[in-house]
């Protein structure tokens, strides 16, 4: 628990300190610049796949650990419905650590830090990290600790990293919100491993 602890204090001194240190720095130009070739190629039949992507990351989200759950009850598997536990809290742990890190660093989305980049919509919160790519980053992590098969593997984090990339692709977050979003997800996932049957 102690290392649990230290990795998200450190994440936190990390992310707190990231508004000073990339304000004009390389890191930022790249996010930048990833987000105009981005956005100069879309178009409208990938706009509406991205978006479907990007607006179902939370169904998603529910029903793997809910799916387990079923499966765990009619099955009377006792280890399946402690994998629904195991999804469902890391998701949940997930999105209070990117609550509260959102709250810290209160990094302004891209279309408000960048005049030049235009997204398909605008949400409201702050942009560091994505909490759409932590939640699905999470949920996919721990599914695959839960059932290490290349058939879960896949398409696990095939999803999530196309929840990701829909996020860069709508103009809502930079590259680097999503990486730190995947790193917050999966970090959580590993951390909260203990709770696995």
């Amino acid at each position: 628990m102690k290392n649990i602890t230290r990795l998200y204090l450190t994440l936190l001194l990390l992310t707190t300190a990231t508004p000073f240190t990339i304000a004009q720095s390389g890191l930022q130009r790249f996010d930048d610049r990833t987000l105009e070739y981005l956005e100069a190629h879309r178009t409208p039949g990938q706009t509406k796949a991205w978006l479907l992507i990007s607006n179902t990351n939370d169904y998603v989200n529910v029903a793997i650990p809910a799916g387990l759950l079923v499966a765990g009850i009619i099955d009377h598997n006792p280890d399946m419905r402690q994998d629904a536990l195991y999804v469902a809290t890391s998701t949940a742990t997930t999105f209070l650590l990117n609550t509260l890190i959102k709250k810290l660093v209160k990094r302004p989305r891209p279309f408000i830090q960048n005049a030049h980049l235009t997204a398909v919509y605008q949400p409201s919160s702050t942009s560091f990290p994505s909490g759409h790519t932590s939640s699905a980053f999470s949920s996919a992590t721990a599914l695959v600790r839960a059932y290490p098969k290349w058939y879960v593997i896949a398409p696990a984090f095939l999803w999530s990293g196309a929840v990701g990339y829909s996020r860069m692709y709508l103009g809502v977050h930079y590259p680097s919100d999503v990486t730190a979003g995947a790193l917050l997800g999966a970090g959580t996932a590993l951390g909260l491993g203990f709770i696995r049957p």
